[in-house]
């Protein structure tokens, strides 16, 4: 059944790819050489802007976020305006939890994050806006029934305020129903490049001990729209198999691991690992080769009768290099004509009336 709805999934994801839009926001004080304020925005987990309070200036961090302004001419002065706005806005919101929560320490974070997603084949839209502080949700906003939702009781009183702002919730869904969703296509148009390509991973298969796991681990792949598992004579085993989470790379890319509990006595050569990506046709395959198999065990250390010869040997050439250093040295300094620094014509030149 797992395998079934797995295949279902990857056949849905080759025609259809949920894109998403994030800002996320975080104010903090007392965090020593960090900036007071910090804003990026992340298009289908790229990011692709970043403001701070120490430049005031919001940037783009891909070259393709340039071409926004065909489309909003004051996009980046528009973005920068508002981060100031909600600077102001998050050292007030501090200030209002520490004395919610009775607090007069100087080091607390404020977050806020929302956004939205958006499925390019169905057209279906789902927002978000919430908050949270010192690591914890503090409140959040229910789009589905147009309320906000308290789980710490200290954000009560600031539920019940913003749930009678009738005019900010009409903004709020009309934002993330309609305005979100747009920037957000047209974010992915200008990226397209870059957030609709396909890449393979390189697959190795990885085992601490002999009597460790096997690991069939992909790296580098893109979109994170993928599936890893192990199989039988091509049967897939759902049994001793140990299947990894999606984890994203430094680069951008994503990795993946299936770990496969074997014994030694079996035949590995009727197993293998299958590796599936969404919008790439065929299937990437590993077969499972104890040849192949990369290890971090240490390698055999030599004998008892090595290990004194192998000293004996090196002793020997030291002393070789420095007999050959001495008679070479004292050839040199035979045939080398005196420092000039002792010279007292060239002393002289140097060092004119001393």
């Amino acid at each position: 059944m797992r395998k079934v709805i797995l295949l279902l999934c990857l056949c849905h994801a080759a025609s259809a790819v949920t894109h998403s839009l994030k800002y996320f926001f975080t104010g903090s004080t007392g965090v020593p050489n960090f900036p007071e304020f910090v804003a990026v925005g992340l298009v289908d987990e790229v990011q692709i802007d970043y403001y701070d309070s120490n430049t005031r200036r919001n940037e783009p961090k891909q070259d393709w976020m340039n071409k926004v302004t065909d489309d909003y001419p004051q996009f980046w002065e528009g973005e920068a305006e508002k981060c100031k706005r909600h600077q102001q806005e998050f050292k007030v919101g501090i200030e209002d939890a520490k004395q919610r929560f009775n607090q007069t320490g100087d080091l607390h974070i404020y977050q806020w994050m929302y956004g939205c997603e958006w499925d390019d084949v169905t057209g279906d839209v789902k927002g978000f806006r919430q908050y949270g502080y010192d690591g914890e949700d503090w409140i959040s906003f229910d789009l589905k029934t147009e309320t906000w939702v308290a789980p710490k009781q200290q954000a009560v009183i600031t539920k019940h305020k913003w749930d009678n702002d009738k005019a900010k919730i009409a903004y709020y869904k009309h934002y993330h129903t309609q305005l979100c969703p747009e920037y957000l296509k047209n974010f992915v148009n200008y990226g397209r490049s870059v957030l609709l390509r396909t890449e393979l991973p390189s697959v190795s298969l990885l085992q601490k001990t002999p009597s460790s796991p096997v690991s069939c681990h992909a790296t580098g792949f893109y979109p994170d729209i993928a599936a890893l598992f192990w199989r039988k004579d091509g049967v897939e085993l759902h049994e001793d198999v140990d299947l990894g989470e999606i984890l994203p790379n430094h680069d951008g890319t994503f990795q993946m691991s299936a770990d496969l509990k074997l014994s030694s006595a079996e035949d590995w050569t009727r197993y293998d690992c299958v590796f599936q990506l969404s919008g790439v046709k065929g299937d990437l395959v590993t077969r499972l080769d104890k040849a192949v198999i990369r290890t971090n065990r240490e390698k055999e250390k030599p004998t008892d009768m090595t290990v004194p010869i192998i000293a004996a040997v090196v002793v020997l050439v030291l002393v070789l290099i420095a007999v050959i250093g001495v008679v070479i040295y004292k050839k040199k300094n035979a045939k080398r004509p005196p420092s000039p620094v002792n010279n007292a014509e060239v002393l002289e030149e140097l060092n004119p009336g001393s």
